[in-house]
């Protein structure tokens, strides 16, 4: 039987042996278990505040570097914008491959092309350019200004042709179908010569040319002009020019649509700035389109208003 001093003195061997373990970092079972049963073997007369456990020491290590090549890589702003940056040059490059090859996009596009489809192969135009632009312009306009378009005709004429060539058309927009056209349209005598293709175009006073672009038909009263001396009179269509710099001053240098003696069926004489048309054709065209219709003048000859009219290149793809 083993004397009570033994028995203290070996549960005092283990209290230090464990907190010998502990000091050097080892987990029971093991090392501790040899170390304690080594220490138990020699007597320890120690005081008790050394046999109490002592806090575990832990070394301090310096912050490992990553190398640059294997170190992780923040997901942040550099490659969210990268991501957008290259996203934008896929849409301009598209953007850019469907322009060239006269395709339209959006909303407005696919109105556009289904037009073309319809009307396109029953127009003669000078240029592939003629519907396109009238049509988008007509889009374009109607959808940003919709209380203005209060009917659905479009009073189209394609200047790049000559004065005795049938130029002008009205297409119902709503049904995709022609209502009149092609007939002869005067230009203005500012703009060439008489039976000649117009090839200068003016929004300025006294020039006594044709401008070109988008148009709102207005309201009508009894217009009167000379022809060959002697005066005449008509039903004449006021226009408010809608395409900025190139025909704002419709209105007030009295560009308006009527009929007139020089226009016939064999061709077209030269106004003062008007796309007017033969007195029959007046007195059916005009109540047709005025208060809310819309007319589009184009030539392929003027390279400024082409790319640069307001509404001909809205939503261009």
């Amino acid at each position: 039987m083993r004397s009570p001093n033994l028995l203290a003195l070996v549960a005092a061997g283990i209290v230090v042996g464990a907190g010998i373990g502990q000091a050097r970092g080892t987990v029971p079972g093991g090392l501790a278990r040899t170390a304690v049963a080594n220490e138990a073997a020699v007597p320890v007369t120690a005081p008790a505040a050394d046999l109490a456990p002592r806090p575990t020491a832990r070394p301090t290590l310096a912050p490992a570097r990553a190398h640059p090549d294997t170190a992780p890589r923040r997901r942040g702003s550099t490659s969210r914008s990268s991501s957008s940056g290259r996203a934008a040059a896929v849409l301009r490059t598209s953007r850019a491959v469907l322009a060239a090859a006269r395709v339209e996009t959006g909303p407005q596009g696919l109105r556009v092309q289904r037009a073309l489809a319809r009307l396109g192969p029953r127009v003669n135009t000078s240029d592939r350019d003629a519907l396109r632009m009238a049509f988008r312009a007509y889009y374009a306009y109607k959808a940003a200004h919709p209380e203005h378009v209060r009917k659905p005709y479009l009073y189209f004429v394609d200047y790049g042709l000559d004065a005795e060539t049938p130029r002008g058309y009205v297409f119902d927009m709503r049904e995709l179908r022609i209502v009149e056209g092609p007939f002869p349209v005067a230009h203005g005598r500012g703009s060439a010569p008489r039976g000649g293709v117009p090839r200068r175009f003016s929004n300025r006073h006294g020039s006594e040319a044709t401008s070109l672009g988008l148009f709102v038909a207005q309201e009508t009263y009894r217009f009167s002009g000379h022809a060959n001396g002697r005066l005449y009179s008509s039903i004449g269509l006021r226009l408010r020019g809608v395409s900025g710099r190139f025909n704002a001053r419709a209105r007030e240098r009295g560009v308006v649509v009527h009929g007139a003696p020089y226009v016939t069926r064999e061709g077209a004489g030269r106004s003062e700035g008007c796309p007017a048309v033969s007195p029959a054709r007046a007195r059916t065209l005009i109540p047709r389109i005025r208060n809310g219709g819309l007319v589009f003048l184009y030539s392929p000859h003027d390279r400024t208003w082409k790319s640069e009219d307001p509404w001909a290149n809205r939503g261009r793809g």
